[in-house]
């Protein structure tokens, strides 16, 4: 987590500060949220300082589900996801890069849920993060 971009406690992290740091990738960040206001109308999304990362992230939710963290890092942004075993087949199944599926599988347990973490750098990644949304939404 040494490559996180957003830790001065005292700065909330506004549109400005953001796309001075994802430079390029703005697009990408535009066109998520884009899609979640227009799909997800009811989604919230709250940035909190975590004092034990040292860094600010933004919890995106669907009432008192988690749907993803969000963090910026040099360049561009990222996402991960947390899904139980029960999301396991949605995943193996979908259309995912075998690069994703093979992390989700062999990634660290955190208790009974995996991360599935996407580099905002291109439009695949947008998409996938898009289809995770999905899934998350659908499993319990």
């Amino acid at each position: 987590m040494n490559d996180l971009i957003l830790t001065n406690k005292d700065q909330f992290p506004t549109e400005e500060v953001i796309f001075s740091h994802i430079g390029k990738t703005k697009t990408h960040w535009e066109s998520l949220f884009k899609h979640i206001h227009s799909e997800h109308p009811d989604f919230n999304e709250e940035w909190r300082y975590y004092n034990d990362g040292k860094s600010w992230l933004m919890k995106v939710t669907h009432k008192k589900k988690t749907i993803f963290w969000l963090s910026i890092i040099p360049k561009t942004f990222r996402v991960t996801f947390y899904f139980g075993d029960k999301a396991e087949p949605a995943i193996m199944e979908s259309a995912f890069p075998d690069e994703v599926k093979k992390d989700f599988m062999e990634g660290k347990r955190y208790g009974k849920i995996r991360g599935i973490t996407l580099v905002m750098n291109n439009k695949k990644n947008i998409e996938a993060a898009k289809k995770l949304i999905e899934i998350k939404l659908k499993t319990k």
